[in-house]
């Protein structure tokens, strides 16, 4: 049996014993991706919307690609991620029932200060990612069916470049969250392609910057969706939908605004995201 197949088994365990037990709480279970996790932002808004609801929402973090997958195994009552092609195939393919749009934040690369693919000052994502290919600096990637990883991808494929190629010389899939993932990037001094929220709550940053930020190509919404209850009896319904409501409603998306480290703000709600600062950025 595989590292793989092992953490699968533990996720479906996790969800299943959820179910089972504490038959007497009131809760539902998330599927979401690390991002949401590592970034902290559920530590800050889910206490609100269980002082509100009476509702405990019990978190699976783990990529997208793996959330989706337990969402359409039933195995979650929602499904909060952020890459919305999938998100939209899994609505139109009846696991779930409509997608809302949440709120947003950006992709950043980081990578060794000293720059030594010299990306900082390009003026397009695609161009930094051809400098780290042709300079052959170590570039560390998820490699796990994320939704970080598929933009990583997409970000590739602009330039022509097929990075898996060059896998173990100067390209590395690691099949990690974005947390393993930049504490090997800082260890070994390399490039990572990573989401905003996580890197800012990141705390191994050693000698990481930020070298290149901003486009629309760097965009990284975030979607939720109850899982359709027509397909899977046991889904708790009311209550998945009234953590929705909660999150796209006014007082959700002022807790998103308000979750900030050091000042600087790590998502910005889908509401109010025209009046967002953030560089070259369209809603």
């Amino acid at each position: 049996m595989t590292k793989k197949d092992l953490k699968i088994i533990t996720i479906l365990s996790i969800a299943f014993f959820a179910h089972v037990s504490n038959a007497e709480t009131r809760f539902i279970i998330v599927a979401s991706t690390t991002s949401t996790q590592n970034s902290g932002l559920f530590d800050k808004i889910l206490p609100i919307f269980k002082n509100k609801s009476g509702i405990d929402v019990r978190v699976v973090a783990v990529g997208t690609g793996q959330a989706l997958r337990l969402a359409q195994n039933g195995d979650a009552d929602v499904l909060f991620v952020h890459h919305k092609p999938s998100e939209l195939d899994f609505v139109k393919k009846g696991f779930g029932v409509k997608r809302f749009d949440v709120m947003y934040n950006n992709f950043v690369i980081v990578g060794p200060k000293s720059d030594p693919a010299n990306i900082r000052k390009v003026k397009r994502v695609k161009q930094a990612f051809a400098k780290i290919a042709v300079s052959k600096n170590k570039f560390i990637s998820r490699g796990d069916n994320s939704g970080t990883h598929k933009r990583e991808l997409l970000l590739w494929r602009f330039t022509s470049i097929n990075p898996k190629n060059h896998a173990g010389k100067w390209y590395h899939e690691v099949g990690s969250g974005m947390g393993t993932t930049l504490n090997i990037t800082a260890a070994k001094a390399a490039y990572t392609l990573t989401d905003r929220g996580t890197w800012l709550n990141f705390k191994n940053k050693a000698n990481l910057v930020i070298l290149y930020d901003g486009g629309s190509s760097l965009m990284n919404p975030y979607g939720v969706i109850l899982v359709n209850p027509k397909r899977y009896k046991h889904i708790k319904a009311k209550d998945g939908q009234e953590f929705i409501d909660w999150l796209i409603s006014k007082e959700g998306q002022v807790a998103i605004n308000s979750y900030k480290i050091d000042g600087e703000q790590l998502f910005f709600s889908h509401v109010n995201c025209r009046q967002n600062k953030m560089k070259h950025e369209k809603c």
